[in-house]
């Protein structure tokens, strides 16, 4: 039969099926969109085994992850399929992960998490691909080539909290990332090389070298600020400007005292200083890490082992108590220092997460006589608040050089974390990767 036949009577079918016609049409309209977001997209899409693992466009077919296997653990460096993004998602370059206590957790079984997972969340990278179907006005956003830094809550936005501005609490992030280890399909895009496991993500996996980001969760990085420490404006400096701008609402003049000094902590202290703050009181146990938390605008510091930090705290605010408390270290103990460190009024803003179970406790009548606000703060909105932390560091009034003290190739992941655990690193630490 000639094509010529074929055509006409194919024609005369969808004529008489108009609903094929425009589902046809939508089809390749649909894949048009694609293709201009991403001219790449059709040629990664359509490779033998796409979906697994075949490169193109200048990707490798592989790649190397950190893995974690079982609790207290070392992480193993292991060989994996390119992870493919899919629409709203796209693939990430990863050129630096920070080292966080929150990865610390679940490395020694404090915080229940799917296993085995590739941990890191706080990362800076390369657009290299955009998943198909992708809308352009992301793909204008975040065009390939773009340099960006990936936030570890990553909002959906379209929950009820996102469609709010609450990127913070997103639901599906917390019932499918944080519950489960996946992405907002349910699936995780990690496989291992040789055996196809699945493996889970915790954020976008970050201590790899390509990552999967939802869009809403990245932000371009300006030319002038390095992939390596500004890799930390995910998640310490996110972590520490949710906490001073939307739970304590510090505003010039106020009085704040920061309990742990470590890589959030110290952030804190440097956000507190951008926001006018006044009496900057740094709380540790370390010598070496309150005389670093001079440097990040502390005007006080207590070494919690030699003084009572709520008496001395009381005592440098004449008697009072500060306006804001924030604790950044997840234990109950200094919960209780952090409640009663405050003013009549003030606020006691919890940022350290910590062992499943954990119980604070708090003088009921004091709260309620002295109306004292205990909030909890897990992060920053990154949509909102990405683009100012990028013009904070740019300026320099957020000090990215000061901030980050340690630096570990991707080899040495295992010893980051190692060296976490053990207290050795003071600030924030960052792992180069690509």
């Amino acid at each position: 039969m000639g094509s010529s036949i074929i055509r006409r009577r194919i024609t005369r079918y969808l004529n008489h099926h108009p609903s094929l016609l425009f589902a046809a049409s939508c089809s390749l309209s649909h894949r048009q969109h694609a293709l201009a977001s991403n001219p790449l997209s059709s040629f990664l899409h359509t490779q033998p085994g796409g979906g697994g693992g075949g490169g193109g466009g200048g990707l490798p077919s592989y790649m190397r992850g950190a893995v974690y296997w079982e609790p207290n653990k070392p992480l193993t460096i292991e060989e994996f399929h390119i992870p493919r993004p899919k629409a709203g998602e796209l693939l990430i370059k990863t050129k630096a992960c920070g080292v966080c206590h929150s990865d610390l957790h679940v490395l020694k079984g404090e915080i229940p998490f799917s296993i085995p997972c590739v941990l890191g969340h706080e990362i800076t990278g390369e657009v290299v691909e955009h998943g198909p179907l992708t809308d352009h006005r992301i793909a204008e956003r975040l065009p390939l080539g773009s340099r960006v830094v990936g936030s570890f809550i990553m909002p959906c936005g379209n929950c009820s909290y996102c469609s709010k501005g609450h990127d913070d609490l997103c639901e599906d992030f917390f019932a499918y990332n944080r519950a489960k280890g996946t992405l907002y399909d349910g699936e995780t895009r990690l496989f291992l090389r040789g055996s196809g496991k699945p493996v889970y993500m915790y954020s976008m996996g970050g201590l790899a070298e390509y990552c999967v980001v939802p869009a809403n969760a990245l932000c371009v990085l300006p030319e002038a600020l390095p992939y390596s420490e500004s890799a930390i404006l995910g998640c310490a400096v996110f972590t520490a400007y949710g906490a001073m701008a939307h739970a304590a609402e510090v505003r010039p003049g106020d009085s704040v005292a920061v309990i742990g000094t470590g890589g959030v902590g110290s952030s804190c202290l440097q956000i507190a200083r951008a926001f006018g703050a006044s009496y900057i009181i740094a709380v540790d146990i370390q010598d070496e890490k309150l005389q670093k938390a001079k440097t990040f605008g502390a005007t006080h510091t207590i070494n919690s082992t030699k003084e009572d930090p709520i008496q001395k705290i009381i005592e440098i605010t004449g008697g009072k108590g500060v306006d804001v408390a924030v604790e950044a270290l997840g234990k109950p103990q200094t919960f209780s220092q952090c409640t009663q460190s405050v003013k009549d009024g003030g606020k006691a803003v919890m940022i350290g997460l910590a062992q499943a179970g954990s119980v604070g406790e708090m003088d009921i009548n004091r709260l309620v006589r002295r109306k004292i606000q205990i909030i909890g703060s897990y992060g920053g909105r990154a949509r909102q608040d990405l683009p100012k932390l990028m013009r904070l560091a740019e300026t320099g009034i957020f000090n990215l050089e000061h901030a980050v003290s340690r630096r570990y190739t991707f080899e040495e992941a295992a010893k980051a974390f190692q060296d976490l655990n053990q207290g050795n690193i003071i600030g924030r630490a960052i792992i180069d990767i690509n």
